[in-house]
């Protein structure tokens, strides 16, 4: 049997590094980085592409992933695959 991953491009409005600033209580949040916090959901990783874009893929973790990211980021535009 295959994984099912479901993939998400995403492109922020504001600059992940900038994003990443939301994470600076690092005992708080268990992480320092987006990217830390996306790949802490089990079978989900997080790969930038560029300054504002981002993909990321999970196996069975993508609905909580994206409700988080579309309630607490600006997103300037997502696709989904």
């Amino acid at each position: 049997m295959s994984a099912g991953y479901e993939t998400l491009i995403v492109t922020f409005s504001d600059p992940i590094k900038v994003l990443d600033n939301m994470f600076a209580d690092a005992d708080a949040w268990g992480t320092d980085s987006l990217k830390g916090w996306v790949e802490d959901y089990e079978s989900t990783r997080f790969t930038q592409i560029n300054g504002h874009t981002a993909v990321i893929t999970s196996e069975y973790n993508m609905p909580c992933v994206k409700e988080w990211l579309t309630r607490c980021t600006a997103i300037a535009d997502i696709k989904e695959f």
